[in-house]
């Protein structure tokens, strides 16, 4: 068997052997931590940790603390944030951990971020992640993990399946994140005010699949979550495209936001047609409002963003309702007319003159006002496209 620089052999029948299990790994180390070491679990599973953190357990997290110069209380904090449960005593931390401890608490000291501030960074980034990783493991490794021949098992395929795609996954994840970060620093520096950096005014919107609850008592569970995923996918690639933002999912509904309020009615009525053009789907029904919206860990809150969910619930099938501010945005913007009488007489009138008449994007039509439960009356308009663009 030949051994390359990576410490993994390739044997004559192709299979490629995992490295030995580390010494601090070895019940046999003298260095080894007590009964509550979790050293004597799945070999693989141990093998896979090291390879993918790229260093062997070396501390407790009192000792981890203790060598990042941080108090176990705030290391804990920090450790629970990132959404990692207490181990106890257990010798399971690497030396990433400590640098990761050591970088938090360096910010805090540096005065470039409150205690309070560096534990949000820690909770946003490990919730983030956390369901990146699940997703990854659940629906790509799964698949690329089937064995490729009879006899091998899907474990013998895992480890060199991982140490292939990890460095190429790490790149991109890195990629990704600075190409966000860098939109999302861009729109933060173009905000008129402080105040419009954390409070802004956002078109928001939300996407419903109507009788999703049926659904899931009729289709197999695989059958359903093709159909989420699928929704899903094509919402979040229409909100891309469009110029909004996909704030995020929940199975049979999308929230998104939008810096201006004709964007956000593009990409409603764009989910809408597109939806209702494939009989797999469900019908759509879509709630939408414009304010001031507070921002927080990449959510939304607000009563701009409960009033857009409110009108979801009373949109009719395959719709499109709004909220009052967001048809006047639509109007003092030029994207709607006032009202469709209005905009008869001034195509008359520019015709008679030889001038070419104005042209809106969107049809607005408003409907009973009626009183929605925390939020009072409120007038919803029914919004429709007046003409459709070129695609």
């Amino acid at each position: 068997m030949t051994v390359d620089d990576t410490g993994s052999g390739a044997g004559a029948d192709g299979r490629v052997d995992p490295p030995p299990l580390p010494a601090s790994l070895d019940r046999g180390d003298p260095h080894a931590a007590g009964p509550d070491d979790d050293s004597d679990g799945d070999p693989l599973a141990l093998r896979l940790e090291q390879l993918i953190l790229g260093a062997e357990r070396r501390y407790t997290p009192f000792q981890a603390a203790r060598s990042a110069g941080v108090s176990v209380e705030l290391a804990t904090r920090f450790w629970r944030a990132m959404g990692f449960a207490d181990i106890g005593q257990a010798r399971a931390l690497t030396e990433a951990d400590v640098l990761a401890l050591r970088r938090l608490s360096g910010l805090v000291e540096a005065g470039l971020l409150s205690e309070a501030m560096a534990v949000q960074v820690a909770r946003s980034t490990g919730q983030t992640t956390a369901r990146l990783a699940e997703w990854q493991i659940d629906s790509f490794l799964e698949g690329l993990t089937e064995p490729p021949e009879p006899g091998m098992t899907r474990t013998e395929v895992t480890y060199p399946i991982v140490e292939l795609l990890l460095p190429e996954l790490e790149e991109f994840l890195v990629y990704v994140w600075r190409r966000q970060l860098a939109a999302s620093a861009g729109r933060v520096v173009q905000a008129t005010d402080d105040e419009e950096m954390v409070d802004r005014r956002l078109a928001v919107g939300f996407a419903d699949l109507v009788g999703f609850t049926r659904l899931t008592r009729r289709m197999e569970e695989e059958e359903l979550g093709e159909l989420v995923e699928a929704f899903e996918t094509t919402a979040a690639d229409l909100v891309a495209a469009r110029g909004g933002r996909l704030i995020k999912t929940l199975g049979d509904e999308v929230l998104y936001a939008a810096d201006d309020a004709g964007t956000a009615a593009d990409i409603a009525l764009l989910l809408v047609e597109t939806m209702s053009n494939d009989e797999t789907m469900p019908e759509l029904r879509v709630g939408m409002a414009f304010g001031t919206v507070t921002t927080r860990m990449g959510d939304v809150f607000g009563t701009t963003v409960n009033l857009a969910s409110r009108l979801t619930s009373i949109a009719p099938r395959d719709a499109v309702l709004v909220d009052s501010a967001f048809a006047q945005e639509l109007i003092r913007t030029g994207d709607a007319p006032a009202s469709e009488a209005e905009a008869a007489e001034a195509a008359v009138a520019a015709e008679k003159e030889g001038e070419d008449p104005p042209t809106y994007r969107f049809a607005l039509q408003p409907m009973w006002q009626r009183p929605v439960r925390g939020l009072g009356v409120v007038e919803p308009w029914l919004l429709t496209r007046r003409t459709y663009a070129s695609e």
